[in-house]
């Protein structure tokens, strides 16, 4: 199975626990140690895996899981709920079985730290609370006027002027 990368950590896990060449450890606890984080591959337990239409039929009850998941996550993006959890909660389902969905979920997790050290930044900070502010004041101004113009009226309640 190629996941069509080469960087390291992403190399794809041989279900038995391969031994890696010269190194006398399994290729898990290599790619666990290099990539930064948990081995790829299925994390069905070895008895499942052991049987292959057994472990085919675990991938397609974690996919429909996951799926369902997913798709109500995708409905809860415009009606109340928490759209983006759900749907990241049916995507860490999926990697539980699925290469493609380690790889999605581990390149997520980069580009939110990321994010989140570039939201730390003194000078983004500086920059978000200054534009925070100016668009406030445009707000408040807005407001003003309205209230100025119209009252404490509703909008729907304005009669032509």
């Amino acid at each position: 199975m190629n996941t069509g990368s080469d960087d390291t950590g992403e190399a794809p896990v041989a279900a038995d626990g391969a031994q890696s060449e010269g190194t006398g450890t399994p290729e898990n606890e290599a790619d666990a140690t290099a990539g930064g984080g948990p081995a790829l591959g299925s994390r069905a337990p070895e008895f499942i895996k052991a049987r292959r239409l057994l472990h085919l039929s675990w991938q397609v009850i974690v996919f429909v899981l996951g799926l369902a998941v997913v798709a109500a996550g995708v409905i809860m993006l415009p009606l109340p709920g928490p759209g983006w959890v759900v749907i990241f909660g049916g995507m860490a389902i999926w990697a539980t079985e699925f290469v493609w969905a380690q790889l999605v979920l581990r390149w997520t997790k980069r580009k939110v730290t990321e994010a989140a050290h570039r939201a730390l930044d003194p000078k983004v900070r500086r920059r978000n609370i200054i534009l925070t502010t100016i668009g406030l004041v445009i707000v408040a101004v807005l407001v003003g006027i309205y209230l100025w113009k119209f009252g404490f009226e509703m909008p729907w309640n304005i009669k032509d002027q």
